[in-house]
């Protein structure tokens, strides 16, 4: 049996909890050090008892500054910039950095530096890095020499898939997009002052008109899109459970039949356990827990003067999220070492 991956987690909120507790029990996986800016006491408690998916079942103890279960001791160190950590002291194949915080090559390298073999980042790159992935578009291309790795973001997956299996199936000209998102950690929950005036607004009180970035990042996987995508954020006031509203000119435009068609063929073969399918009324709140990409809503898909198609797609913005990237570490684990 191989040796699991051994893993360190740089960032433990929301996307940092989901990977642990998904990984775990997972024999593939070891989880050897975690950093956060909290204290230890907090990121354990956290990890217990999460708002969103309750409270876990599994016997997780706090010794000092070390998680403990069945054989298994879990460092937790005092969060930092990268590089202040010493991956190679506890002997990390990989990092995880999911503090969201850190997006050019520069600042991530020093990873690498600490010690670490390869970088994984939760959010889409500022400056060039050796390759984004989007499980089901292109992960099929990873190298062994890909050192400092993206897994762009939640929606960035959710549209990229959304745009395969139509362009696939049909041919897009061209799209537009709102992706209606949850509220996230960095919004205010009362009015309060902010450089962004409209996020300085209440998450709980308001839907707030925000930008993406998933069209661009979109368009850089999928050249063909290249001036012929954009879009926005709405965030609403639900804790999770998002959607993407894709309005799409088609080359050969289908009916809603042979739409819901190709998106339920997809869930079931090619993109089988990334996408799902419905034909159930679903809303927000039966996305949560979902370990799918995305959530295909068939009785949503809507045709306008045969010209423009509207197409929903329903995903939990972390947990499904968070499987993928856990899916990718043990990807490249399977290539080895450079």
């Amino acid at each position: 049996m191989n040796k699991p991956l051994r893993i360190g987690l740089f960032g433990f909120g929301r996307i940092g909890r989901n990977i642990f507790r998904i990984g775990h029990k997972d024999p593939r996986f070891e989880f050897v050090a975690i950093s956060d800016l909290g204290d230890v006491e907090a990121m354990h408690y956290l990890l217990m008892r999460d708002s969103i998916h309750g409270a876990m079942n599994d016997e997780i103890s706090l010794d000092g500054n070390y998680l403990k279960y069945n054989n298994h001791t879990v460092r937790l160190l005092a969060g930092g910039t990268p590089g202040t950590i010493p991956w190679d002291a506890y002997q990390v194949d990989i990092v995880i950095d999911s503090t969201g915080a850190y997006r050019h090559r520069a600042e991530l390298q020093r990873h690498l530096d600490a010690g670490a073999n390869r970088v994984l980042v939760s959010k889409p790159p500022i400056d060039d890095v050796d390759r984004m992935v989007i499980k089901g578009l292109n992960d099929g291309e990873i190298h062994i020499n890909d050192r400092i790795i993206s897994t762009t973001s939640a929606t960035t997956q959710v549209l990229a898939l959304m745009l395969k299996v139509l362009d696939d199936a049909f041919g897009v000209k061209q799209a537009m997009m709102t992706t209606i998102h949850a509220y996230t950690s960095d919004q205010p929950l009362a009015d309060a002052v902010r450089s962004d005036l409209r996020r300085s607004r209440s998450a709980v009180e308001n839907i707030i008109p925000n930008e993406t970035w998933a069209p661009d990042y979109v368009s850089q996987l999928m050249p063909q899109f290249k001036g012929k995508l954009d879009g926005m954020a709405m965030n609403v006031p639900v804790a999770n459970g998002s959607c993407i509203d894709l309005t799409t000119e088609m080359e050969n435009m289908p009916d809603v039949v042979s739409v819901n068609a190709a998106f339920k063929a997809a869930s079931e073969n090619e993109l089988k356990d990334i996408i799902g399918y419905t034909d159930d009324p679903i809303v927000s709140s039966d996305a949560i827990g979902s370990g799918d990409t995305m959530v295909f809503d068939g009785p949503a898909t809507m045709i306008a003067c045969d010209k423009l198609l509207k197409t929903i797609a329903w995903f939990d913005n972390g947990w499904g999220f968070a499987n993928r990237i856990l899916e990718l570490a043990d990807a490249y684990a399977s290539l080895g070492e450079a």
